[in-house]
């Protein structure tokens, strides 16, 4: 194995890693919210790559959670 790709292959395993972190952090930071996204999660076709580049997947919601969202995205005076 060359440098460069243990290189690469720890960057991509860093990749991964921080989107799983930033994963459970939305989740901790909704569930305080009172909100569930049941499909949050790392897109596992982004990351089934060579060189993965994660997306975070909202997935679905019901419509009170969509709401409750969007009430506490900025422009609102207060979370629900």
């Amino acid at each position: 194995m060359t440098a460069k790709k243990a290189a690469g292959e720890t960057h991509s395993a860093a990749c991964v890693e921080e989107a799983e972190d930033t994963v459970k952090e939305l989740r901790a930071a909704l569930r305080r919210a009172g909100i569930t996204l049941p499909s949050l999660r790392v897109d596992p076709a982004t990351v089934a790559r060579q060189a993965p580049c994660p997306l975070v997947d909202l997935g679905r919601c019901s419509v009170e959670a969509a709401a409750r969202l969007a009430a506490c995205l900025p422009g609102e005076e207060a979370c629900p």
